[in-house]
């Protein structure tokens, strides 16, 4: 959206004094998610109403695409709603926005452009307004989703799976490294789905790849052959689709990040048949063995889902057993949000809101014994690191080591960090903005690669010095 309002002459800015038309780009995923979004709409008008009366409120992504209808109603402070499909008119409902503000008195209600069953994907020639820092870049390659699953809303909020063509994906990833981008992180709601659809986009990836071979290897590999020193990194994948060939692809890629963000949800039978996940226990255990065996020194990031519908305690036991068993190197727990529209929302008996908190400081309190000794196996270790900022000695111990309630955390060689300039960076086992860190001693340039010894470790981060 900033890309094509850019483009348009539109100037773009983060200071919402300065700004004609203000666009609140929601979620709706879950409560909190869309508890933020409803959040930033108003405070966007509180400031409005305050400061800036003439100023347009324009909401746009996956609120109004989620309750398009109901919106209008409950929320007749914002000029315009538009969906999903309407990104490439995000310039026309801008100014549309702004001219409806304009008037005296202002027309009765908002407009809604939002169609019921979105389309849209974006391609190598859609401009870019990038937000990320200039060494990383996120490269959705498909949109949409066809999972089952009894909880989530995707599907009908982000409509069926699409994927890009593979030479698409692969114009952009190059126009990307041209700039600069030292990580690619390929995005979509199911990564592995990636060229499996019938549609256009699907054909044109299947049309590239070699016969028999998954479309997303295929992929990889292309971006792979790619000239340039940079990392590829895999998320949201679906374990229902991870296959032999993919698993050998992801070690023989030199530039695909030995990383696999692969959410599991549970692993007890009867949750996983509830959830609708299309995946049995043994099927993940195998598919886990697989993976570490193949890709020796990978590293694998799962999430669980806790107190959904007829969980017991017998069910949550074995999720815990399998978290200790299984020492996932990166690991992220959410309670059950119980979503209108979903299986899930009418199974009974649903687990009161405050078990399900409760059953999440559980297991991440289990999943924080295994990280401190993952991180402390990592001591010694010469790694490879994608440098990213600055932080003054005291402010990196206060990341690292957390509030005192986390337990505690080795300090060795900290102490005489006070006074200095320490580096924060990302190993290929740490996707941006999700896992951990590698503070280093020194004044190191942000988004190069170098190669560090680790000296030292928290629950989740490390301490380094340059090799």
């Amino acid at each position: 959206m900033l890309g094509i309002l850019a483009r348009a002459g539109i100037e773009i800015t983060g200071d919402i004094s300065l700004a004609d038309v203000v666009v609140v780009n929601t979620c709706a995923f879950i409560d909190p998610a869309k508890e933020e979004s409803i959040d930033a709409i108003l405070e966007s008008d509180a400031y409005r109403d305050g400061h800036r009366r003439g100023q347009a409120l324009v909401v746009a992504g996956c609120l109004p695409q989620r309750f398009r209808d109901a919106l209008p109603g409950l929320l007749p402070e914002v000029d315009a709603f538009m969906g999903i499909d309407q990104v490439p008119d995000i310039e026309r409902i801008v100014r549309q926005a702004i001219r409806r503000r304009s008037l005296r008195p202002r027309s009765a209600a908002p407009t809604v452009a939002v169609h019921r069953r979105p389309v849209h994907i974006a391609n190598c020639r859609t401009p870019r307004f990038r937000l990320t820092p200039a060494h990383f870049a996120y490269v959705k390659i498909a949109e949409g989703c066809n999972h089952p699953c009894s909880f989530c809303v995707i599907p009908r909020v982000r409509g069926t799976h699409r994927s890009r063509a593979l030479d698409d994906v692969v114009q952009e990833a190059r126009d990307l490294v041209a700039q600069g981008v030292k990580e690619l992180n390929l995005i979509s709601q199911d990564t592995t789905s990636y060229g499996l659809d019938p549609g256009p986009a699907g054909r044109g990836a299947a049309s590239s790849r070699k016969a028999g071979a998954p479309a997303l290897a295929s992929l990889l590999r292309a971006l792979n052959a790619m000239p340039g020193d940079f990392w590829i990194r895999l998320l949201y994948t679906h374990p229902a689709h991870w296959t032999d060939d993919l698993i050998r692809c992801v070690a023989e890629c030199r530039k695909v990040a030995r990383y696999v963000d692969m959410p599991l949800q549970h692993i007890h039978p009867a949750m996983l048949d509830r959830m609708r996940r299309e995946t049995s226990r043994e099927h993940l255990v195998d598919l886990i063995a697989r993976l570490r065996a193949g890709c020796p020194g990978l590293t694998l990031r799962t999430t669980f889902l806790v107190g959904f519908p007829g969980e017991t305690r017998e069910h949550f036991a074995a999720l815990l057993e399998f978290i200790r068993a299984t020492r996932f190197e990166r690991l992220g727990v959410f309670a059950y949000s119980r979503e209108e529209g979903t299986r899930a929302a009418r199974m009974r008996p649903q687990v009161p809101e405050g078990e399900r908190q409760r059953r999440l400081r559980e297991a991440m309190a289990v999943q924080r014994e295994v990280a401190r000794e993952i991180s402390a196996a990592q001591v010694g270790r010469t790694l490879r690191v994608l440098v990213e900022g600055y932080r003054s000695g005291a402010e990196a111990r206060a990341e690292a080591l957390g509030p005192p309630e986390a337990g505690p955390v080795r300090r060795r060689g900290l102490a005489a960090w006070g006074g200095k300039r320490i580096s924060v960076a990302r190993s290929e086992g740490d996707a941006p903005e999700i896992d951990g860190r590698v503070f280093i001693e020194g004044d190191l340039p942000v988004g190069e690669f170098v190669r560090v010894r680790v000296v030292d470790h928290a629950e989740y981060d490390l301490f380094a010095v340059t090799c």
